[in-house]
């Protein structure tokens, strides 16, 4: 170090040193995030996640794919294939695997298990996460403020709902009192709104008289904003309404719910009608297999 810089006074000292922190926590966070354009994956996790070749997991922003695997009451894991999860994973892997991506980031850049966050992009350009969307391996997961390529996602799964497209045309539309039953997997839930909660904090719209036993789509503040460029209230808006959404089916306190974050995800029935759904024990999937050359028919 300089001999000079003993002889500054105490101020410019510690200025001097804050100055250069800085300069090397910019640079460190630049190299960390600029090594991205050009990384190799080296194995898929399943439909949503990936590993690079720094050792670094990837998850997928904007999408939600069915699981592989599912935590045992000690901490391990199990493989545990849910409907589409094998499927989803092995088109992931066709898509990713060995091959050299580019990765975009958002606002967030790391989730709370330390995986980075992120758009994949393919050599040619496309986008993975939009291509799971697309081609029905997913649904939308999108939540603020990771909402660069919003519109994006919503426009692709609109395509594979239209298209029926695995998720979408071999599963049928489960009543929300049979909902209970299909809790972590990705399903359409079909009924009507009977109450609404908006504490400020959450909204809820409840499929039954009571609250707290009933299935619920669950609204979180953060995306209230969204509702709000369509001039949608929720609370008011969707009351008494017949209603399909989307999702991953989760347990809450004894109580099934699906979390929304985009107006798109729920779909108002023509004429407020409810149709008719088979019971559950009827409702099975079409068979779909893999030929030798991977694709799916």
């Amino acid at each position: 170090m300089p001999k000079y810089f003993f002889r500054l006074s105490h101020p410019i000292k510690q200025l001097v040193i804050l100055t250069a922190i800085g300069f090397f926590c910019a640079c460190r966070n630049y190299a960390n995030f600029s090594d991205y354009y050009q990384v190799n994956v080296v194995r898929v996790v399943d439909g949503d996640t990936i590993v690079l070749a720094n050792g670094k997991y990837l998850r997928y922003l904007g999408i939600d794919t069915p699981e592989t695997h599912l935590k045992n009451p000690d901490g391990t894991w199990r493989e545990a294939f849910q409907p589409f999860g094998k499927e989803a994973t092995e088109f992931n892997r066709r898509l990713v695997e060995g091959k050299i991506i580019r990765v975009e980031f958002d606002v967030q850049k790391n989730d709370k298990y330390n995986r980075l966050l992120g758009y994949c992009y393919l050599p040619g350009g496309e986008m993975v996460n939009a291509k799971m969307l697309e081609e029905g391996f997913a649904t939308l997961f999108i939540k603020a403020p990771n909402v660069k390529h919003a519109d994006v996602f919503i426009a692709a799964q609109t395509r594979a709902r239209e298209n029926r497209k695995n998720l979408w045309g071999n599963y049928e539309a489960i009543d929300a009192s049979d909902a209970k039953e299909y809790i972590n997997q990705i399903r359409t839930v079909r009924g009507r709104v009977e109450k609404t909660y908006d504490s400020g904090k959450v909204i809820l719209l409840n499929f039954g008289k009571k609250r707290k036993k009933s299935f619920t789509v669950v609204i979180f503040d953060d995306a209230r904003q969204f509702f709000c460029k369509k001039n949608i209230n929720p609370a008011n808006f969707y009351t008494g309404k017949a209603i399909e959404v989307s999702g991953r089916v989760r347990d809450y306190k004894d109580k099934p719910e699906i979390i929304v974050s985009m107006p798109e995800e729920i779909t108002i029935l023509e004429d407020n009608v409810l149709p008719s759904v088979q019971p559950a024990e009827e409702r099975k999937p079409k068979k779909k297999t893999i030929n030798k050359s991977g694709t799916l028919y």
